[in-house]
């Protein structure tokens, strides 16, 4: 089963228009979602969790049209808890909301981020509530975690935790995970499939090992580069140093390509999409 499939999905505010978007996350995957700040990441995950009316387009979350907001975890770029309250007392909070909540889990959470327990929320840095946030969300069982940029503000052994906690998560085929950001190097690392969101559209969505096959880096010379097929080369950049060009692999057989990472294919492929 899919753990969401989104399809034809808009919604506009004012000068800005999301969509139409197509995502499909199977369970036991983690789904990366790519965009520069502004790009409707957030709006995005709003929509899923019905925090906003879309315009247009179907939703289904773990099979089914009416959201299951036991089933979701949820840690928005921000965390949702009162100020005054320490990590007891969300944990009294949250056990009187979700009828699985796990007060072991949670502590386990608490101790293996390092997190504080008799401070209040309001303390915290950034980098803490977002941990905290990760903990609640994860302590009630949930199959489905919706994390709206949970790395930022974390250090990177921070960030190296929850990435380890995260691919635990989906070790169970149940559970599945969409997470955006804009610290790309995270998700590389995480990540089963990648969408890129570029100005409110979907640029392309796959799988991240297929598309790290399916296209290279072009380094030579402006004669090589014009000696390409036009459907070859996606993007391209010239200077008086040499050429640098993004290329399909499939469309230049036999072209010595260098690899490319994630985030030079998403900037290629947001600046060619200007």
């Amino acid at each position: 089963m899919n753990a969401l499939e989104i399809q034809g999905l808009t919604k506009r505010r004012g000068s800005f228009t999301l969509g139409p978007i197509d995502l499909t996350l199977p369970s036991g995957c983690i789904l990366g979602l790519i965009g520069e700040n502004g790009a409707g990441k957030s709006t995005t995950i709003k929509l899923i969790l019905e925090m906003i009316r879309r315009d247009s387009g179907s939703i289904r979350v773990l099979g089914q049209e009416k959201l299951q907001k036991q089933d979701i975890g949820v840690v928005l770029d921000e965390v949702g808890i009162p100020a005054c309250l320490n990590t007891d007392q969300v944990g009294r909070v949250m056990a009187g909301i979700f009828k699985n909540w796990d007060e072991t889990a949670y502590r386990s959470y608490l101790k293996r981020l390092d997190i504080p327990g008799k401070k209040a929320f309001s303390s915290f840095s950034r980098g803490m509530k977002m941990k905290l946030g990760i903990a609640a969300a994860l302590s009630h069982h949930p199959r489905l975690l919706l994390l709206d940029e949970p790395t930022n503000g974390l250090d990177p052994v921070a960030r190296d935790e929850v990435v380890d906690i995260l691919e635990d998560f989906t070790r169970d085929e149940d559970h599945a995970v969409l997470i955006s950001s804009h610290i790309v190097s995270d998700l590389e690392k995480l990540c089963d499939y990648i969408a890129f969101l570029h100005k409110g559209q979907l640029l392309l969505m796959e799988e991240k090992d297929r598309l790290l096959e399916e296209y290279g880096i072009f380094r030579g010379s402006r004669e090589a580069l014009n000696a390409l097929s036009r459907e070859a080369v996606l993007y391209r950049k010239v200077t008086d140093y040499g050429c640098q060009a993004l290329v399909r692999r499939d469309a230049a057989p036999g072209l010595a390509l260098g690899p490319i990472g994630i985030e030079e294919l998403f900037v290629c492929m947001a600046k060619e999409a200007n």
